[in-house]
């Protein structure tokens, strides 16, 4: 099996380090524009299972990479919910003690308030990995490919969050009978 993870191009949010998880928020026009003009290289999605979670920076990303292709929405792949912690910065967030208890414990397993934590996220990500069958090519967030490369490439001894690739990159992952590889996207 073939399993391409491709991250969504760059957003507002991005830009002004706002947490962005639940947000459906668009691709950043000027992003976009500069990422068009790289001329950067993506496998081919001919006889791939094309998804997204659905978010409009997932759909928009999709489109920009390969156009107008067949694809299927699937919302397990969404990144974390961060409840009320959403669209803010550290800069806005740093006096609020629910915050700051979120942040100085356990933020894996501490849930943010009116949202998810990281353990969850990872749980039903993995879940709906587990339901993937052949090739399959997906776009979706950094987080989202961050906690399935940690799953899947656990003896690289790489933190979550070294696994989370840059807007526009991603991960091309072979999964065979003889073991697991994967190659950085685009290469």
């Amino acid at each position: 099996m073939e399993l391409i993870l491709l991250r969504h191009g760059v957003t507002r949010a991005n830009l002004e380090r706002r947490y962005c998880g639940a947000t459906d928020l668009p691709l950043d026009p000027a992003a976009l524009a500069a990422f068009r003009q790289a001329g950067l290289l993506y496998p081919d999605p001919t006889g791939f299972r094309v998804l997204t979670s659905g978010m409009r920076r997932t759909e928009e990303t999709l489109q920009a990479i390969y156009g107008e292709i067949p694809h299927e929405i699937a919302p397990a792949f969404r990144e974390i919910d961060f409840g009320i912690f959403e669209n803010h910065t550290y800069e806005e967030l740093k006096d609020d003690p629910a915050y700051q208890r979120w942040l100085t414990g356990d933020n894996e397993q501490n849930r943010c308030p009116g949202g998810e934590s990281g353990a969850e996220m990872t749980k039903r990500v993995l879940a709906a990995l587990e339901q993937l069958r052949g090739d399959t090519l997906l776009v979706t967030h950094g987080g989202v490919i961050a906690a399935m490369m940690a799953h899947l490439f656990p003896g690289e001894g790489k933190s979550r969050y070294a696994w989370q690739p840059p807007p526009f990159h991603g991960y091309a992952v072979t999964i065979s009978a003889s073991g697991r590889d994967y190659r950085p996207i685009p290469g």
